[in-house]
């Protein structure tokens, strides 16, 4: 017979778990000397740890003081335990504990190599995030916090940061919205599922939109993976000179755009080609869904505003700080017309898996206090001096290659001769490099039209570090085919 004896925290201060096994021979004396010297071997009570005063063990396993006191004894004299006056009864130290023969330890798997030179599309300098601003923030919004932000939340999010977010939006983007019309959600793709997934997350009857859907005939892979398996079929849109060719648009219900920067090959959607996508929109009943990807991020041209500007009831605008701040941060947001927001709140829930309210709190301090435009406006003169020094070495070294698409953003589109795509990407990996070829975004329906430039590179400039740079455009020139 086993009897579970569990101390109370207020008397040692920490738990602690012990099983008596009184089937064996000496009773409980015994039994408490077994329990300990297993919880001791099998590395459950770690050197060092303060055990309970031998009066407050006796009160509560109901046993006389003097058991308590002599299975201590008996341990001490064994070595299991140190006792000194003043200090207490602990766990003796050891190199480390005993443990039973049979175990095999377990080993952790080998953690994988990353890339000697990250050149990866759509991530921040990871050692650029702001700490000390994000700590102040986070120190203010903890301690201002009303005591309601530590329970149940908002499925619209916190209406602190919803305020933030309508105000910066609006002075930096151009959106015209409210707090009411803006819901939190983790990101892009969590934006994707709640408007296409419904409840169930495999677009069923309660999804707030359905497909079929006209999407860039370049753009994420994942994205359009996450649509399919949705239900949603996804009709790829041609790309020119001018962004997304929307005059093709013909019976979707939908259009997703990268107007400000078009995701992976680079521009903004043309002024004729924004008015032109309202006016479809506005004549079938059709939405445009905008992801402003990376909008803050700005070099060679006056800033683009939000297309949502234009027709806040025919636009679902998308932005969060992945590439603003960082993606482990999992904070984004949807600018809704008013008719969607109570239907995305019902698929969202009351108990969904929403991002951390103090997060929310944080950021709605930073964007508040001025610290988030400080943060943007220090990584877009430094990523723009990236920028730069790409389109040197490659001026220098490669002149055969034409960059694209580097007027915004963080990452580079390098147009390679016909058929040479491939081999590059296998010498940039040869040379510890982690870049993507063009062709990893292209729509499979899509077909490059005859005599159109396909070949190409995306080539990140935002992630390595300062000091790791040079090195890295070095090797990047290294595997491009020569000229």
């Amino acid at each position: 017979m086993a009897e579970t004896w569990v101390n109370s925290a207020e008397r040692i201060g920490a738990d602690l778990h012990l099983e008596l096994e009184l089937s064996g021979s000496g009773g409980r004396r015994a039994a408490l000397i077994r329990a300990l010297r297993d919880a001791v071997q099998g590395g459950r009570l770690a050197p060092g740890t303060l055990l309970p005063p031998y009066r407050s063990l006796a009160a509560d396993l109901g046993v006389a003081r003097n058991t308590v006191a002599d299975a201590y004894a008996e341990l001490v004299a064994e070595g299991w335990l140190t006792a000194r006056q003043g200090s207490g009864t602990r766990v003796a130290e050891r190199a480390e504990p005993v443990r039973a023969a049979s175990r095999v330890p377990v080993k952790a798997p080998p953690r994988a190599r990353g890339p000697r030179h990250d050149l990866r599309q759509g991530k921040p300098d990871a050692s650029e995030f702001p700490r000390s601003a994000w700590l102040a923030s986070y120190r203010r919004a903890l301690q201002q916090a009303p005591n309601e932000a530590f329970g149940p939340g908002d499925p619209a999010g916190r209406v602190e940061l919803r305020e933030a977010l309508a105000e910066y939006l609006a002075r930096a983007r151009g959106v015209r919205t409210e707090p009411a019309r803006i819901v939190v959600c983790s990101g892009f793709a969590h934006a994707l599922r709640l408007l296409f997934g419904g409840t169930s997350g495999s677009g069923g009857a309660d999804a707030v939109l359905r497909g079929p859907l006209a999407v860039e005939a370049y753009g994420l892979g994942f994205h359009r993976e996450l649509l399919a398996a949705a239900g949603v079929r996804t009709v790829p849109l041609p790309l020119d000179e001018d962004g997304a060719q929307v005059g093709l648009l013909d019976r979707e219900r939908a259009v997703l755009l990268t107007p400000a920067h078009q995701f992976p090959t680079g521009g903004p959607l043309h002024p004729e080609r924004r008015a032109a996508v309202i006016d479809w929109a506005r004549a079938r009943g059709g939405l445009v869904l905008e992801d402003d990807y990376d909008g803050e991020f700005r070099y060679d041209r006056r800033p683009v505003g939000a297309v949502q500007g234009l027709d806040p009831e025919r636009v679902v605008h998308l932005g969060s700080v992945s590439k603003s701040l960082s993606p482990a941060l999992r904070l984004g947001w949807m600018v809704l017309p008013e008719r969607y927001v109570e239907p995305v709140l019902a698929v969202k829930g009351e108990r969904e898996g929403w991002a951390s309210a103090l997060d929310q709190l944080a950021l709605a301090d930073f964007l508040g206090s001025g610290s988030y435009d400080r943060h943007v406006r220090r990584m877009r003169q430094r990523y723009r001096r990236r920028r730069d020094r790409l389109v040197a070495a490659l001026a220098a070294h490669a002149p055969q290659v034409e960059v694209t698409g580097v007027a915004a953003g963080l990452h580079a589109v390098l147009r390679l001769p016909p058929g040479t795509e491939r081999s590059a990407v296998k010498a940039a990996a040869w040379r510890g490099i982690a870049l993507d070829g063009l062709a990893e975004f292209r729509h499979p329906e899509f077909r490059t039209p005859e005599g159109g430039r396909s070949d190409g590179l995306v080539v990140g400039y935002a992630a390595p570090s300062e000091g790791a740079y040079g090195a890295a455009l070095e090797a990047l020139c290294q595997a491009l085919p020569p000229g």
